[in-house]
């Protein structure tokens, strides 16, 4: 009897210890490679709001005013990614700016730095005949009035460089501290960019949902040109400091007016058909027209609607083209984790 309770006691003993984990390697077993990072679930970047992946009809939520066919209704899936709340500030860009400055420019050289990277200041002048806009060109970058003000006079490839460099700044820390990498920093794709001015409200004509451009009080909803020569009845004359109108359902700020913001996308009207449903994107390298969405300052409404494309040529820098970062998330989505 006793022998067999020693039996029993050790074969319960080796089962236990099995269990723990507490036996020999593996013995020709495929387990996967070892010393990995320490991955937990991805965290929202720092400025960044979540939009959960899902579905949605993309194209125009109005009429098509001037029958460009561009744009057509098509229903396309988008997987969860992350997006900047606001488009980024001259403060955010000034930081970039003077990294190149100060560790770069002996590797990248003065001139590009000052010429393809820095923020083109005189397009306030160049962009509107007749116009006086030698303030806003000697002081909206330098200024610290305008600090959070978004950033303009930055062409498509400065947005992108930019991008690059914030994945860059962000990895290094992380590998400072003996964390994986985080994915990349980017440029939107015109379809993640309509999803998410959409905030969940799907054939919404503008980022809050509704059709009308004033609140129940009269107040404009956002930053534009609601009337002939009239550029301050939204409370701004020109840009408006970042987050200063209500944002839409997913909590992205100045998804429509303020500035417009460049996408990944190359431009084409023949987009919707020939992209997939599912994450469309647009590349074509020689293709120098690249997609702008959500309209600006200057704009009427028409270019605030959440289903307008527009375009700009990726090699120019206007005063009223900003930009903002967009990040995949990585692995199934149960939604939980956007809450």
């Amino acid at each position: 009897m006793n022998k067999l309770l020693k039996l029993s006691s050790f074969a319960l003993a080796v089962v236990l210890l099995a269990s723990c984990g507490l036996r020999r390697g593996p013995q020709g077993d495929l387990v996967g490679a070892e010393d990995r990072p320490d991955y937990n679930p991805q965290a929202v970047p720092y400025g960044m709001i979540a939009a959960p992946g899902g579905t949605f009809h993309m194209g125009q939520a109005d009429q098509d005013i001037a029958a460009t066919m561009a744009n057509l209704n098509k229903q396309v899936t988008i997987g969860g990614f992350y997006m900047d709340e606001t488009e980024i500030t001259n403060n955010e860009y000034r930081q970039f700016i003077e990294v190149m400055v100060n560790d770069s420019i002996d590797v990248l050289g003065e001139d590009f730095v000052m010429t393809s990277l820095y923020p083109d200041t005189t397009v306030w002048v160049r962009d509107f005949t007749y116009h006086m806009g030698d303030p806003l060109m000697e002081y909206y970058f330098s200024h610290p009035a305008f600090d959070e003000y978004p950033v303009v006079g930055v062409n498509w490839f400065a947005a992108k460089y930019f991008s690059d460099w914030r994945t860059k700044h962000k990895n290094q820390a992380n590998a400072d501290n003996g964390m994986a990498p985080m994915p990349q920093f980017r440029l939107p794709s015109e379809a993640e960019w309509e999803y998410a001015a959409r905030g969940g409200r799907d054939m919404a004509t503008y980022p809050w949902g509704g059709p009308y451009l004033r609140n129940a009080k009269g107040c404009l909803l956002a930053n534009f040109k609601p009337g002939r020569g009239d550029y301050y009845s939204d409370g701004f004359t020109y840009t408006a400091p970042v987050a200063q109108f209500f944002p839409n359902d997913f909590g992205l700020y100045d998804m429509a007016g303020n500035v417009a913001e460049w996408c990944e996308d190359a431009y084409a009207d023949a987009t919707v058909p020939i992209t997939w449903d599912l994450n469309p994107v647009y590349y074509d390298d020689n293709e120098p027209r690249k997609v702008v969405r959500g309209g600006s300052w200057k704009d009427i409404a028409y270019f605030l609607e959440t289903g307008t494309r527009n375009f700009e040529y990726q090699d120019s820098a206007r005063s009223y083209i900003g930009f903002r970062n967009a990040m995949i998330y990585l692995g199934r989505s149960s939604g939980r984790e956007f809450r």
